[in-house]
C-alpha cells in the first residue's frame, strides 16, 4: 500500500516519542517493501527543523542531529516536487486554516489517491473526509 509519510511520523524514527514503536514498525515495513512511502520534497527541511529544535531543547547534541539527519535518508520516502502541489495546498490551507506546508502532504495524498500517515491529531481532526489516518491506525 502507498502512503504519504508526514515528517511528524518520521521524527519518531529519530527521537524517542510516544508511539515511536509504531513509527519504527512502519519504517521496517517500508524497508521490506510492504509499503511504499512518498512525501513532498520539503520533507528533508521539516526533518532538519525537528532535529534542530531537539538540539536547542537539549534533547540531542549537534553531532547527534547530524548523524540522525543522515540516518533518516537511508530509509527516506520517495520525494515529489512541491511546486505542482502548491496551488491545491494553498486552497486546502485557506479552507481549513492550516499551514501550507502541512497541506502539501494532504495535496500529495489527494493527487496520489492514497492515505497520509501523520501523527498530527489536530490536522487529522480538522481535515475529516480527506484521505488521512493517524499512523497508529496503519
Amino acid at each position: 500500500m502507498k502512503y504519504v509519510l508526514d515528517a511528524s511520523v518520521a521524527a519518531k524514527w529519530l527521537l524517542p516519542e510516544a508511539d515511536s514503536r509504531l513509527a519504527l514498525a512502519l519504517r521496517d515495513d517500508f524497508q521490506r517493501q510492504i509499503h511504499e512511502l512518498i512525501a513532498p520534497d520539503i520533507f528533508p527541511i521539516e526533518i532538519a527543523h525537528t532535529l534542530i529544535r531537539a538540539e536547542r531543547k537539549g534533547v540531542i547534541s549537534h553531532a547527534d542531529a547530524v548523524i540522525k539527519l543522515a540516518d533518516v535518508f537511508t530509509v527516506a520516502p520517495i520525494l515529489h516536487p512541491h511546486l505542482p502541489l502548491l496551488p491545491r495546498a494553498l486552497e486546502i490551507a485557506s479552507s481549513f486554516r492550516l499551514g501550507v506546508s502541512d497541506c502539501l502532504y494532504v495535496a500529495l495524498a489527494e493527487r496520489e489517491n492514497c492515505r497520509l500517515v501523520t501523527a498530527d491529531e489536530r490536522m487529522t481532526k480538522t481535515l475529516a473526509g480527506f484521505p488521512i489516518v493517524l499512523f497508529s491506525a496503519v
